[in-house]
């Protein structure tokens, strides 16, 4: 549905993005992953046919965004880090406008509309001047603009941005939702967002994708070793040393929680009942036992400050080890 390939983005010497590759199957929900100019809404204007690129091919639905941005225009809902309201407008002559723009006839404008404002509660609004809306409804009017005309992708730049706390679960509960019958990308920084409505993550620094895969498989991949955390009830003095002494056990860390500790075994060993029956054994009253995954934050900020500091060093040296080929 979304194809990139080595898309470059040059301002005289500058390079904001060099040789971004990636795709979105239909109905998959991406998230487009990285730092505050890190190269995002470059990326997200070029395949909306805002602006050309420099170099390389970015097709949506089939249709060139270079060559065939009319068509491309038509099949896309794109929501800018700025929403593109007409603040002097209701939010229903607003909508109105934007459905007209885009070609809808009055009963396809209908209901697209009463649609639109029922997805992003908007009734109470619907007849208010923008001007005088908050700032988290605005932020929904300009998703609603997005929407209007159903398109099978959307290209969402920082959706909730200024959105409380209910209405930021809202809108990630809505664009869950829209997995299977739209193809979206989520640009964000906000690495909860990511994790919580997303399928992939394809996460760029520095105007260069730096990986791609799902949270899981981007956990796995640079995970090291097995880490368990162990809570028990009545530890003895010397719990440390007696679980360090456990066959298989490589480490044993203490944590900041009272009572709490972490245990690191070799990679692909799970000495989960070992453990346990170790704990159990002995009567100090096993709390909790689980397993500790990297979370999304913990690979970002990995390759993040990888790609850090490789800074300065030859470009024949490559991506970071860490990085595996695609559809690997």
């Amino acid at each position: 549905m979304i194809e990139a390939q080595n898309i470059t983005k040059r301002y005289g010497d500058l390079t904001a993005i060099e040789r971004v590759t990636f795709t979105a199957a239909k109905g998959e929900v991406l998230a487009f992953l990285g730092p505050n100019g890190a190269g995002k809404t470059t990326t997200m204007r070029i395949l909306t046919c805002f602006m050309p690129a420099t170099e390389g091919t970015a097709r949506v639905a089939e249709f060139d965004c270079f060559e065939q941005p009319a068509e491309v225009k038509r099949r896309i809902g794109y929501l800018p880090e700025t929403p593109p309201v007409y603040q002097e407008l209701t939010v229903t002559e607003y909508l109105t406008f934007v459905g007209r723009i885009k070609g809808l006839g009055a009963a396809d404008l209908r209901r697209g509309l009463d649609r639109v404002v029922e997805q992003l509660s908007l009734g109470d609004v619907r007849h208010r001047l923008i001007a005088n809306l908050s700032r988290g409804y605005r932020q929904r009017v300009g998703l609603a603009q997005a929407l209007l005309h159903d398109p099978p992708v959307l290209i969402l730049d920082e959706p909730t941005v200024g959105l409380d706390p209910k209405q930021i679960i809202e809108i990630r509960e809505l664009i869950k939702s829209l997995a299977g019958s739209h193809t979206v990308i989520l640009s964000t920084h906000i690495l909860p967002e990511a994790t919580a409505v997303c399928q992939r993550v394809v996460i760029i620094n520095g105007g260069r994708i730096v990986a791609e895969d799902t949270p899981e498989r981007l956990s796995a991949r640079l995970r090291q070793s097995e880490k368990i955390s162990v809570t028990v009830k009545q530890p003895p003095a010397d719990l440390t040393a007696r679980l360090q002494a456990l066959p298989g056990i490589l480490n044993v860390f203490e944590t900041a929680d009272s009572g709490a500790l972490l245990l690191e075994c070799a990679l692909g060993q799970d000495r989960r009942d070992d453990i346990a029956r170790y704990i159990v054994s002995n009567g100090w009253g096993l709390i909790e036992l689980k397993t500790v995954s990297l979370t999304l934050e913990d690979v970002f900020l990995h390759l993040i400050q990888h790609e850090e500091g490789l800074a300065g060093t030859s470009p024949s040296q490559g991506p970071p080890s860490i990085q595996e080929p695609r559809n690997a």
